[in-house]
């Protein structure tokens, strides 16, 4: 059964800065938990309504009632946890590393993370206006991938000045990627959703980069963020 305090602490944690200040971030659905729970990540509790693995006194069966109360999704999905938010590990930018100049949107935000861990790309530095990675939407939208990816929110502008290693910008008028000559390290910046990637960072990009239109028409503005971020890394990594 859900106490009152437990209900509290889900509810507010839908919040970025509960998260923040409690330390904690919510996954739900077993598969996503069961990732979770399979990684280095600490349960603080898990809440379910059917037999799970014996997780001593960090797990509370409850009825699919009270999980339609608490769970931020549509369709709640016979599981919620409560893992603790880990400290990010220091950079390392010995390969590639994707950095993300205010991505806004939570599933685009958790769909690269997912194409991070599918590419081998270990480290992902976020400016501080991008999507929080504790959002719940984001955790649903990585399947578990957020374990295997280091994220880093940090000042964009310091740390790329403070590289030393070529600096990739994905732009509608840069060099076609399928003819650049792409190195093994870097770093690939992607930038936000409806205006690309502000000027101050732009102004450090050693490489501008872009996909190519092939349609006869030439009439799509552009490409989604995550779409482009896959294509750029199969290219990287061919």
């Amino acid at each position: 059964m859900l106490s009152k305090s437990q209900i509290k602490l889900i509810t507010r944690l839908k919040q970025k800065k509960y998260r923040i200040a409690d330390g904690f971030f919510v996954a739900e659905g077993l598969k996503v938990i069961n990732e979770l729970l399979e990684s280095s990540l600490e349960l603080h509790h898990l809440f379910t309504t059917v037999s799970f693995k014996s997780y001593t006194n960090n797990q509370t069966l409850i009825t699919d009632v009270e999980l339609n109360k608490v769970s931020f999704l549509t369709t709640p999905n016979k599981a919620l946890a409560i893992f603790k938010i880990p400290t990010p590990k220091a950079i390392d930018c010995k390969g590639l590393v994707v950095a993300l100049d205010s991505v806004r949107d939570p599933g685009n935000l958790g769909t690269i993370i997912r194409l991070c861990d599918w590419f081998g790309i270990k480290e992902l530095v976020c400016s501080k206006e991008t999507v929080d990675c504790y959002n719940p939407k984001v955790i649903q939208a990585t399947m578990g991938s957020i374990t295997r990816v280091n994220i880093n929110y940090l000042d964009l502008h310091l740390f790329l000045s403070e590289a030393e290693i070529p600096i990739l910008g994905a732009f509608m008028d840069g060099e076609n990627v399928y003819k650049s000559k792409l190195p093994k390290t870097g770093v690939l910046i992607m930038g936000n959703e409806a205006n690309g990637i502000s000027e101050a960072i732009e102004k450090q990009v050693t490489q501008r980069v872009a996909i190519p239109r092939f349609g006869d028409l030439q009439a799509t503005e552009s490409l989604n963020v995550a779409t482009a971020t896959a294509i750029f890394l199969s290219e990287l990594k061919r």
